[in-house]
C-alpha cells in the first residue's frame, strides 16, 4: 500500500471513529445533510471489496462500520424517524 493509501485508509478509520462518538447523530440526519450515512458506507465497501476481488457481506461491513451488530446498533442507538425527518427524506430522495 503507498503512503496515499495509508493515509486515507487512516482517515477513513478516523472518520468512522468520529461518528462512533457520535452516536446520538442519527443516519437518517446524516443522509438528510450529507446524503450518505453510516449505512452507505456498509454498501461502498461491499462494493469495493467485490471490485478487488474480495468477498465481504452486508453484514461484515455494516459490523466494520458500526463496530458491532448492525441490530445491537439500532437497539442501542438507532431513534424512531420523525416525521419532518421522514418527510425531508421523502423530498431529497423520491422514488
Amino acid at each position: 500500500m503507498d503512503k496515499q493509501d495509508q493515509i486515507q485508509a487512516a482517515v477513513f478509520r478516523r472518520l468512522l471513529a468520529h461518528l462512533d462518538s457520535r452516536k446520538d447523530v442519527q443516519n437518517i440526519e446524516l443522509m438528510n445533510l450529507a446524503g450518505f450515512c453510516r449505512n452507505c458506507f456498509s454498501k461502498w465497501t461491499v462494493a469495493e471489496a467485490e471490485k478487488l476481488g474480495v468477498d465481504i457481506d452486508i453484514d461484515t461491513a455494516r459490523e466494520q462500520v458500526y463496530g458491532m451488530p448492525y441490530s445491537e446498533w439500532k437497539e442501542k442507538h438507532q431513534l424512531p424517524a420523525t416525521p419532518e425527518q421522514l418527510a425531508k427524506f421523502n423530498e431529497l430522495n423520491p422514488k
